[in-house]
């Protein structure tokens, strides 16, 4: 798995993935926004913004001693909106980043395969379908099935 961050891995699979999974003749842009948080404000909600957090499997690299390690809790958020009178949508992404144990200098930013995208997206697209067109969530046993199967194998270490 790579440990850099790759932007272009995210937007390319967006595109490639679009059609086929909101079958929307709408135009959505997919941007970056590094200081999005997981709260909307009154007003962002008032505009029907909608956010998705994703738990994900990644990998970092120190920056400075270069140390290398996976996560399997690096959270990614997106905020979407469908623009109804205009038929486009936007969706804003933001990886949030870990310090390394030995340095805890700076955040550093995660890699992710490529089946890790698309399994974020396949699920934002999910929420997207629900909360921009109206349609049902499929049942959502075997997402919860599938998460318990993960074990950790040590605590999670918030202040990094």
């Amino acid at each position: 798995m790579n440990t850099d961050w790759m932007p272009t891995l995210w937007s390319e699979c967006f595109e490639e993935m679009l059609d086929e999974e909101l079958g929307s003749s709408d135009q959505w842009a997919f941007h970056f926004n590094y200081g999005l948080t997981e709260t909307l404000t009154k007003e962002e909600r008032r505009r029907r913004w909608r956010v998705y957090s994703h738990c994900a499997n990644g990998q970092f690299q120190c920056g400075e001693c270069s140390k290398t390690w996976p996560s399997a809790r690096v959270v990614v958020v997106f905020r979407y909106r469908l623009w109804d009178e205009t038929g486009r949508g936007t969706v804003l992404m933001r990886p949030f980043g870990q310090a390394c144990r030995r340095c805890r200098e700076e955040f550093e930013l995660p890699g992710f395969s490529k089946n890790e995208v698309e399994e974020a997206l396949l699920r934002l697209f999910v929420k997207m379908r629900k909360n921009c067109y109206g349609e049902e969530e499929e049942e959502e046993e075997e997402e919860g099935s599938e998460g318990s199967e993960k074990v950790w194998k040590r605590p999670h270490e918030k202040a990094l």
